[in-house]
């Protein structure tokens, strides 16, 4: 079976866990032989940003890590067993910004590939040199390899000057920095109007026997991905069902902001708010099928919906959550 998610952040990698559980892929294949089945995962790069003088690729590397076995299981992204001194000592130059945590083993990763990038390099084959090392088990696949990264138009807060004023800044700064906790206008997928799929990206999607919207955050995560030339056609073509996960159980995140983000596009909070946003593939959306957490309900026209529990409290659990796309969308192993 091929199965292709698109992915971003934390809960997104986790989600990816839950999927090679199932199909017995990665640190869960039993064998002396593969499963047969293939994942990839079509991963946001709507984050990325340059920093210190090194391309950062927060989801890439999330995934990447996670899959790997090298992530930390505390904080969910970064290294385990990191240290901080490269951040100290920058901090000591008083060099900016100083409100992005770069961990010592963490910069090795972005500095190869940075390193690759000004060799010529495009992303894709970056993010395939770099899984080399870490042997995730799926294919990672950046869904662009142009920038398209997302900005974030706020008031700013001061002091200074522009206090009081619109301004656009990088979601790194919006999400860590400020922790959304400032006064938001609105997103921008800067780039992605002239970004186009990286390459496999929308032959993943075409030959997929399933594709999956996992339950990351829908305007921050899964929105810079379906802003990229190419994806959203290449999902309302698809002989695949496209199955889509609610991020939000009983009118809360499963984790993240993802109600923060709700709001500042004018999206309410619930399942079915967020189902209607992506909307039916027999109209002008995305899905044909939508699940959502055990007592939330949605009436989707046109979207199979479908009730199961979606608390990922492990890999065990989480797999039983792709299960039942899959049997929502007529599959079996």
């Amino acid at each position: 079976m091929k199965v292709t998610v698109l992915v971003g952040g934390v809960g997104g990698a986790r989600f990816l866990l839950g999927v090679q559980h199932l199909l017995g892929l990665g640190q869960f294949a039993t064998g002396e032989a593969s499963s047969g089945h293939e994942l990839t995962a079509v991963v946001n790069v709507g984050d990325d940003a340059w920093m210190h003088g090194v391309r950062i690729c927060p989801d890439l590397d999330t995934c990447m890590y996670t899959l790997g076995g090298g992530i930390d299981p505390d904080r969910g992204w970064g290294h385990r067993d990191e240290t901080w001194h490269a951040k100290e000592e920058l901090a000591a130059y008083g060099v900016q910004p100083d409100w992005f945590g770069l961990g010592d083993r963490d910069l090795a990763t972005h500095l190869v590939r940075s390193q690759m990038l000004r060799a010529g390099y495009p992303l894709s084959q970056v993010t395939e040199a770099l899984c080399a090392r870490w042997a995730p088990g799926a294919r990672l696949l950046p869904v662009s390899d142009d920038r398209s990264e997302t900005h974030v138009v706020i008031t700013d807060p001061g002091p200074g000057e522009t206090a009081g004023e619109r301004r656009a800044i990088h979601f790194q700064e919006w999400w860590v920095r400020y922790r959304a906790n400032v006064e938001t206008h609105s997103f921008a997928f800067v780039g992605a109007d002239k970004a186009t799929a990286a390459p496999g990206v929308t032959d993943a999607i075409a030959e997929a026997d399933v594709v999956l919207l996992a339950p990351s955050n829908p305007v921050v995560s899964i929105g810079p991905i379906l802003a990229v030339g190419g994806v959203r056609a290449a999902l309302r073509s698809t002989s695949a069902k496209v199955i889509g996960y609610s991020p939000i159980v009983a009118g809360k995140p499963l984790r993240g902001m993802a109600d923060r983000c709700l709001s500042v596009i004018g999206v309410e909070s619930t399942s079915e708010a967020v189902g209607r946003h992506f909307g039916a593939r027999s109209g002008v959306g995305l899905l044909d099928g939508w699940l959502v957490h055990t007592g939330d309900d949605a009436a989707i026209e046109g979207v199979d919906v479908r009730a199961v529990p979606l608390l990922m409290t492990d890999p065990g659990a989480t797999a039983d959550m792709v299960r039942a796309a899959l049997d929502l969308a007529g599959l079996t192993l």
